[in-house]
């Protein structure tokens, strides 16, 4: 007959008062001292290896106060112990090797090893406050070896089909401290936030679950009226999002540029690969407002756009504050390339190719890849004066 396991319940461990210890079965205990405390504790024998009175020595092992440390938490961190016991391992010996180690305590040293190699100094927060947020309640002080797919689907299915894009986001970071936490010994069971072959056979592909969030964008016809606007503003947010406008550029591509990458000659903006998306440079030629706009700004920093210290780039608000002080608060900056897409489709004759240059997406088939082997900046520099063009209420043929 089986032994009786998951005895326990998690209104006993809270409630139960006499001494001693109150077996879940298996090796668990509840631990209750003469002060009240309660304590997890984990029992076991190493049967022919270590002998107490003609008999295998009893070990205890530890696994946490029952104040910070569930139910839950206790059993999985003791099956991670008896998985230790069938492969023939003594538990307290391989805790400084794996089980010491919690999943909070891998992130931070997994963050604090990559965020050097992160182009976007969001990035370090984004991961700090997802992990924090969704991973750490539920599986932060669990020792990292004793992390299973149940952890895992129980912090994204609450997600998966209401911020479908998050829990995705949250899914591959912890795949990723998971796949490090591996290499260095941490843990030794497969991935259980691996998504091909894994997860993708329990969650439903997020192109089914998702709903596809477009920026607000200005409809392309209202684009003169709100430049005129705009250009009657002052102040380095209103250069800096008029510039972001007529070069289709992302915010951070803007707030981030840098003097040295302006080639006025050339009328050329070189944007390197490290602040690019994709991760690939990206040229954008100037239009003759966009040239002028530079050249009424101070060289003095090394930021075109300087915030309010001078050696720092503009806030990647400033632009969206400067939007709600024009009363304008349903837009948002990444959405005025909807709106210059929207122009190129609808009112010109350059190939849909040539946009998506312009904008500089990734490329999505062998085909576009191959149109793309040049950068066509010339071809390019005609659209850009044509965009410029129609932002000024200037007639400009727009043909390629």
């Amino acid at each position: 007959m089986a032994r009786e396991i998951n005895r326990l319940s998690a209104r006993t461990v809270k409630t139960v008062k006499e001494l001693g210890r109150h077996a879940d079965g298996n090796g668990l205990y509840l631990s209750v001292s003469a002060n009240g405390g309660r304590r997890w504790v984990f029992l076991y024998r190493l049967p022919g290896r270590v002998y107490e009175n003609g008999k295998p020595k009893l070990f205890e092992m530890g696994l946490g106060s029952a104040s910070n440390v569930s139910l839950k938490e206790a059993r999985e961190a003791a099956e991670v112990a008896r998985k230790q016991l069938r492969e023939g391992l003594d538990p307290l010996q391989q805790r400084g090797k794996s089980s010491t180690k919690t999943f909070s305590e891998c992130a931070t040293e997994y963050i604090a090893l990559q965020e050097s190699g992160w182009r976007n100094p969001k990035h370090r927060e984004q991961w700090k406050n997802t992990l924090a947020t969704y991973a750490d309640p539920k599986i932060g002080k669990l020792p990292v070896d004793a992390v299973t797919v149940d952890n895992v689907l129980d912090i994204l299915k609450p997600l998966w089909s209401t911020k479908t894009e998050t829990a995705s986001r949250v899914r591959g970071r912890i795949e990723a401290i998971l796949d490090w936490a591996a290499a260095h010994k941490y843990r030794s069971a497969e991935n259980p936030a691996r998504w091909r072959g894994h997860l993708n056979k329990v969650l439903p592909a997020m192109r089914k679950v998702a709903k596809v969030q477009h920026h607000p964008a200005l409809p392309f016809r209202d684009i003169p009226t709100f430049m005129t606007d705009l250009r009657s503003r002052d102040g380095t947010a209103a250069k800096a999002l008029e510039f972001t406008i007529l070069t289709a550029a992302r915010t951070g591509e803007t707030i981030g540029a840098k003097w040295d990458e302006i080639d006025f000659k050339e009328k050329v903006w070189t944007v390197s690969a490290e602040r690019m998306k994709a991760g690939v440079e990206h040229q954008v030629p100037l239009s003759d407002r966009a040239i002028e706009i530079l050249a009424d700004l101070s060289q003095e920093t090394d930021y075109v756009f300087p915030g309010q210290e001078i050696d720092k780039p503009l806030s990647n608000m400033a632009m969206l504050a400067l939007l709600k002080r024009m009363n304008r608060s349903d837009l948002t900056v990444h959405g005025f390339r909807s709106t210059f897409r929207d122009w190129a489709a609808e009112t010109t004759e350059y190939p849909n190719e040539l946009v998506e240059m312009a904008l500089a997406h990734t490329i999505k088939n062998k085909a576009e890849a191959a149109y793309r082997r040049g950068n066509l900046l010339d071809r390019r520099r005609a659209l850009m004066q044509a965009w410029a063009n129609f932002c000024m209420e200037i007639s400009a043929d727009a043909s390629p």
